[in-house]
């Protein structure tokens, strides 16, 4: 059966971090949510600890470290949800969305320092069942991380021996991953999302940042997560990352980059 497109809406929250709170079509919503946390999560301010309320978290210009989850998730955006921007650890962070015949499309301009390192993740948490699949092309390079076990992390290919691909139930595990492409497509059930993504502008490499949470993460109180997230660079923490895993800004300060999302149906 042929592939039809689903027309996609997406909804922000420029008060609190430029969230996106929903993308769905007429027949899903595609991001998980954890709404006992939405409170404490609208009540929080630049330097607290980060809140999980699922959705998409823009996460710059770093994702992991000491500023965890970037430093623009608790801040006010100005602008409007087509073109927002905002400012943190001396960049300035725009983003325009659009959604013409149900495609969506969300570009990013950066505008800092010439030459500086940063990492941008559109650190997406989707509602995907236990059978769904993370698809890829098998023997993509890719670094992993048991985070449950707080291990190292190491080179493999994907799938890797703990089978990324699967979604699956609750297990205990956590892992992370960093997998050297720039597509990637969720397939659950008739469902299907697939997001592409480049740099236009700048210098460095982009990646998939693959967050699988089974219910390994957080001791003493895990719950099962799945993140699937665009990220302009090959790390997740840019104050320990290699110099070639960053993403730079040109010679005039600028990089550029771009994230297209698109639903289909079988």
């Amino acid at each position: 059966m042929a592939e039809r497109r689903q027309p996609l809406t997406v909804e922000v929250d420029l008060e609190h971090g430029g969230r996106w709170t929903s993308l769905r079509t007429p027949h899903r919503e595609w991001l998980w949510q954890r709404p006992s946390v939405l409170a404490e999560r609208g009540a929080a301010h630049p330097g607290d600890a980060f809140v999980d309320a699922g959705g998409v978290e823009e996460c710059f210009p770093t994702v992991a470290g000491r500023l965890d989850h970037g430093d623009v998730w608790s801040r006010r955006w100005t602008g409007t949800a087509a073109d927002a921007r905002v400012q943190a650890s001396g960049w300035d962070l725009r983003r325009r969305m659009d959604v013409p015949d149900g495609l969506l499309t969300a570009r990013y301009t950066v505008t800092g320092e010439p030459g500086r390192g940063l990492l941008h993740a559109v650190h997406g948490l989707y509602s995907l069942s236990e059978s769904a699949r993370v698809v890829l092309p098998s023997g993509t390079p890719m670094r992993v991380q048991d985070v449950a076990a707080n291990g190292p992390w190491t080179s493999t290919a994907w799938p890797g021996v703990t089978s990324l691909e699967r979604c699956g139930p609750e297990d205990g595990t956590a892992w992370l991953a960093v997998v050297a492409t720039d597509t990637v497509q969720l397939v659950d059930g008739e469902d299907v999302l697939v997001l592409r993504w480049r740099m236009e502008r700048g210098t460095g490499p982009v990646s998939l940042l693959l967050w699988r949470n089974l219910g390994g993460w957080p001791t003493g109180a895990p719950y099962r997560s799945i993140g699937v997230e665009p990220l302009l660079g090959a790390a997740t923490d840019v104050d320990t990352a290699q110099p070639g895993q960053l993403a730079r800004a040109d010679d005039s300060g600028l990089s550029e980059w771009s994230v297209q999302v698109e639903s289909l149906k079988n």
